[in-house]
């Protein structure tokens, strides 16, 4: 089965997004040739947990790294918008994505979860209060190194996750959820090697989904696909979201489907 056809037999779809869906906007991926861990020897240091915590040289070169992240500029691409188009068709069950930036809800997406969290608000790692990260932002530019919490005056970090961070459950188990109540996982611009969000390909593929993998490079998840396709994502989710949608051969059951259980 190719792609195409695997796409066409598909109404019951839940996608998951990586990186390389937003690198045709301009944000770099991680571990790609020009990917951020791979130009910035202290990208690892900023993006773990522990050293945030611990090194206010960190917590520093953290806030600059966000005042010029790509991200305020960047605009949804292609495959951002072949997404949408697969939602507004009613096929779409869920938008699972790695990413932080915000650019499928920017396209038009509603039924997105953000398994990583977002760069667009702030936390208070001491009362847990919350606010925009363009209001933190804000006091960087008027000339704060490291903007604290305006409530209690402890550390303020991104809502992404960040290593050494467990996601937050209640999104893990809609994420889980969407996974096992699909006919086809379908996969774009992610390397599959963080966990969890790589084992939902394995749940979806073990409770009987097709899976597409949509990726540049290989997958340690490519032996689970009914489909490989290899290429930019901008160029290939169109055509794939594109290809007429087959005749329905039988009712769709899932383990998220109660009748099944």
């Amino acid at each position: 089965m190719n792609a195409r056809e695997a796409m066409a037999r598909a109404r019951r779809i839940t996608a998951l997004t990586g990186a390389g869906v937003s690198t045709e906007s301009g944000i770099p991926d991680f571990r790609g040739p020009e990917g951020v861990w791979t130009a910035d020897a202290d990208a690892g240091r900023r993006s773990s947990l522990q050293d945030y915590l611990a090194d206010p040289a960190v917590r520093r070169l953290a806030w600059r790294g966000r005042l010029h992240h790509p991200m305020w500029t960047a605009e949804p691409n292609a495959a951002h918008r072949a997404l949408v188009d697969l939602e507004r068709a009613g096929r779409l069950r869920a938008l699972l994505t790695q990413n932080v930036d915000g650019l499928h809800q920017r396209a038009g997406s509603t039924s997105v979860v953000e398994l990583h969290g977002s760069l667009l608000g702030t936390v208070c790692l001491s009362c847990g209060a919350t606010g925009t990260m363009r209001d933190a932002l804000e006091r960087v530019r008027a000339g704060e190194e490291e903007p604290d919490c305006p409530a209690c005056g402890g550390i303020l970090k991104s809502t992404a996750v960040s290593f050494g961070q467990r996601l937050d459950p209640d999104v893990l188990r809609a994420a889980r959820a969407a996974a096992l109540d699909c006919d086809l996982m379908l996969v774009a611009g992610t390397s599959l090697q963080v966990q969890p969000a790589a084992g939902l390909v394995e749940l979806a593929a073990r409770a009987g989904a097709a899976v597409v993998i949509c990726n540049a490079e290989p997958t340690p998840c490519d032996g689970l696909a009914a489909a490989v396709v290899r290429g930019p994502v901008g160029g290939v989710l169109p055509e794939l979201v594109a290809a007429p949608v087959a005749a329905a051969q039988r009712p769709i059951r899932t383990w998220g489907d109660p009748s099944t259980w």
